[in-house]
């Protein structure tokens, strides 16, 4: 196969992120639609998105798509793609679904009848009437949007989130996708100073750190595809050697994250030293009245908490009311601050330069940025994070 359809998964507004990190890994004429970018590439390209995507939920491979408003319709044109390009004949291949403004609004009947479609055109293929599926793990999904069916394998397995530091989290942890995005949206660099003062677990420390030396998110951990017949053990290898030939291991790092909370900066600390950053992140207890630094220019990331999981919303308001009166000491410094909070800038004093809408699991967010005035360019300048 010489190029394949791709589908980059993504939460509803982070598509445009996802896009510009699969522009900076090389891939061009990409589509940018609600939940997912897709684009055509190499097999290889399986093997680098898996690893390098920091922003991405998922990367799936699409087998077809087409439209199908009865169940014979279903049947039909699924088992005429072809499942066993993929599916070798020990393949283990659950199918799961979901259905949106779709005449087909029965998810469990289009799952069998997809698996069912499947079976049989594998019959044909290695002429068994019996598949044992004690092989390779491929995951079907069929997408039914607007009457219109989508069928891909996810090539990922775990969630792309998943990167493997997390040794335990919070009481109510930020998505590492997420926590990566807000990094990536802050345009920040690993030459200036950031720092989380409501750090909780970690998150957006590490993932900052991790962009800040160009590691790829999913150099430490494993993907479903890796024991796919079809992809080779040298396209893997070639990826994942690529990893490693573009890590900024030695660049020294400017990250701290502070929190009142030592249960959750024990925490930090564990993450932070399962993810290799011990000596390159600073967790510190202090609160947040106590917030300062020597730097004239740097960054402020954090996902203050809102009230729709963690605490009162007295505390709340009184909280972002202190954030204010802090943050603007640091008046050469930009702030990026995630919350679902609506009267946020009231409380903080001061209207965003921008805001962004995001969603945090099934919540949704605004990411209040604002910009502090940009320091003096050097001349000697460090290679930009997320660059090959």
């Amino acid at each position: 196969m010489d190029k394949i359809e791709i589908i980059a998964t993504a939460t509803f507004g982070l598509e445009a992120v996802v896009a510009d990190e699969l522009k900076n890994l090389g891939y061009e004429n990409l589509k940018v639609e609600n939940g997912r970018v897709s684009f055509a590439a190499g097999m290889e390209a399986l093997c680098r998105c898996n690893l390098w995507l920091r922003t991405a939920d998922r990367v799936r491979v699409k087998i077809g798509e087409f439209k199908a408003e009865t169940f014979d319709e279903l049947f039909e044109q699924t088992k005429a793609l072809p499942w066993h390009d993929w599916l070798p004949a020990d393949a283990e291949f659950p199918v799961t679904g979901k259905s949106v403004k779709s005449k087909l609004f029965s998810v469990s009947d289009c799952q069998a009848i997809v698996k069912k479609a499947v079976v049989e055109k594998m019959k044909q293929k290695y002429q068994v009437s019996w598949f044992e599926e004690n092989g390779p793990l491929y995951p079907i999904e069929v997408a039914l949007l607007n009457d219109t069916a989508t069928l891909t394998i996810d090539t990922s397995g775990s969630g792309l989130h998943k990167r493997g530091y997390r040794v335990t989290g919070s009481y109510a942890p930020l998505k590492e996708t997420l926590a990566a995005a807000l990094v990536l949206l802050s345009r920040w660099r690993p030459d200036t100073e950031l720092i989380d003062p409501l750090c909780g677990s970690g998150t957006i420390p590490i993932e900052a750190a991790l962009i800040g030396q160009n590691i790829a998110p999913g150099m430490n951990r494993e993907f479903i595809s890796e024991h796919w017949p079809v992809i080779t053990r040298k396209d893997w290898r070639n990826a994942r050697k690529e990893t490693h030939d573009a890590a900024h291991f030695d660049l020294p790092l400017h990250i701290r994250g502070t929190d009142i909370d030592e249960h959750v900066l024990k925490i930090a600390r564990e993450n932070s030293t399962e993810a290799g950053f011990e000596d390159q992140i600073h967790f510190q207890r202090m609160p947040l009245a106590e917030l300062s630094s020597a730097k004239k220019y740097g960054k402020i990331i954090c996902n203050p908490p809102y009230g729709e999981r963690l605490g009162s919303m007295e505390e709340i308001t009184a909280l972002y009311r202190e954030m204010g009166q802090v943050f603007t000491k640091l008046d050469t410094w930009s702030f990026y601050i995630l919350t679902a909070y609506e009267g946020f800038e009231k409380l903080f004093g001061k209207k965003a330069s921008k805001k962004r809408k995001l969603y945090n699991g099934d919540i949704k967010v605004d990411y209040y940025q604002y910009f502090g005035p940009r320091p003096p360019r050097k001349k000697e300048g460090l290679p930009a994070a997320g660059d090959l």
